[in-house]
């Protein structure tokens, strides 16, 4: 079974290659895209855990598919990475408005991919159960009617629609993980900043 499942999209044949090995070698399922457009309908039928995707991905682009994940509430549990080459300029202010979880320099380099998306799937992982992907057993069917007349059936369970605190907690927790270097770096930059350095 994977370890989570990650959208690659990138328009470079080479950072395309580079990331799959590297997510490959770690167990996680990947989707790729090579355009906004691709990653867009990747987004909507694969619902990935991570989103790793070039900020100025042709078409749409990673900033506006960071906004649109973020403002989708079937997509809550996603975290999205922006990346960008070595040398390209970065608005690092526009990826924070946009909601970014965190930003990667390319040329992809193992390590820092794998240590900034293994926590960040993980607490998405966790966040898709605990908000109510896990279908508790016992819970009583309810049947209504979607557009065009479809019976869909929803399992309704109030007692279990309450979430654990400690599920909650540790939820927190893994999102304050992946997210605290990304902080740290931010408020040394202000305080270097205010002191005049």
């Amino acid at each position: 079974m994977p370890l989570g499942r990650i959208l690659l999209a990138d328009d470079s044949p080479h950072a395309q290659r580079m990331g799959e090995r590297i997510l490959r070698e770690e167990g996680f399922e990947l989707l790729t895209a090579v355009d906004g457009a691709g990653a867009f309908h990747q987004l909507t039928s694969g619902a990935p855990d991570v989103v790793l995707a070039d900020a100025y991905l042709p078409g749409i682009s990673g900033f506006e598919l960071c906004r649109a994940v973020k403002q989708d509430a079937s997509l809550k549990h996603t975290r999205v990475v922006l990346t960008a080459g070595m040398l390209e300029p970065f608005d690092e202010e526009e990826a924070r408005r946009a909601g970014c979880d965190g930003i990667l320099k390319k040329p992809f380099e193992a390590s820092a991919v794998v240590e900034m998306i293994r926590p960040m799937v993980e607490a998405a992982r966790y966040s898709r159960g605990l908000f109510g992907d896990d279908v508790a057993d016992g819970a009583a069917p309810e049947t209504g009617e979607a557009e065009g007349g479809e019976k869909v059936v929803r399992v309704v369970d109030p007692v279990h629609m309450r979430p654990d605190p400690e599920r909650v907690r540790a939820a927190i927790t893994l999102a304050l993980d992946a997210s605290l270097p990304a902080m740290i770096e931010e408020i040394t930059e202000r305080v270097l900043v205010a002191l005049g350095h």
